[in-house]
């Protein structure tokens, strides 16, 4: 056709390979970026997981320190007056024993329990009035198997906290006088007889 204009035909010619081949290449980076997603979960979660066993192990110290302060301050308070030991009524006797003139202080504050972060549970005694130890109200179950102190090598056993039980036992007091044996006997057969 005279007076038409041709039409322009683009210079670089379609490959159809580089079109693929671009597909191909942002596949596989989505691909990647995927994957590297994937690992940095996977690693996170074993952070979170070492994080909470070392949150739990620093907790469990914690229990063993305070459980222990209380058994201690427990005592403190039964032996302090030797006259009419008895045992504390409530936290508040150890924080300030009233039976002295002055101020006595058998524990310097009323802990709460690390895991629950309530109060500790009280043990009463068996012998009636005031309690003899603390425990957790944790039901969760301990890392620590092994290397208690020789007083607390039950724990070792313990299916949970709550079976942590830091008591104080007093030693029993005898309170009947011994009789001094009769030697008399003895003491004259073993001596020689008197001459006059």
């Amino acid at each position: 056709m005279p007076g038409a204009q041709p039409t322009l035909i683009s210079s670089t010619p379609v490959n159809r390979f580089q079109t693929t081949q671009k597909r191909y290449q942002a596949g596989f980076t989505y691909l990647l970026a995927l994957i590297l997603i994937a690992l940095f979960g996977l690693g996170l979660g074993a952070a979170g997981m070492v994080w909470k066993t070392d949150q739990q192990r620093s907790r469990e110290a914690e229990l063993l320190f305070i459980g222990s302060q209380y058994r201690q301050a427990i005592q403190s308070y039964f032996e302090f007056d030797k006259n009419t030991p008895r045992l504390p009524g409530s936290v508040a006797d150890l924080l300030l024993d009233d039976r002295a003139p002055g101020t006595v202080r058998h524990l310097r504050r009323a802990w709460s329990d690390p895991f629950t972060g309530q109060p500790f549970t009280l043990i009463p005694s068996g012998e009636g009035e005031g309690f003899g130890g603390v425990a957790s109200a944790s039901t969760q179950a301990p890392l620590k198997k092994k290397g208690f102190e020789p007083r607390d090598s039950k724990f070792s056993e313990a299916a949970t906290y709550a079976e942590w039980r830091f008591v104080y036992t007093p030693a029993a007091v005898d309170t009947t006088e011994a009789k001094p044996a009769d030697t008399s006997a003895e003491l004259r057969a073993t001596l020689p007889p008197l001459t006059q």
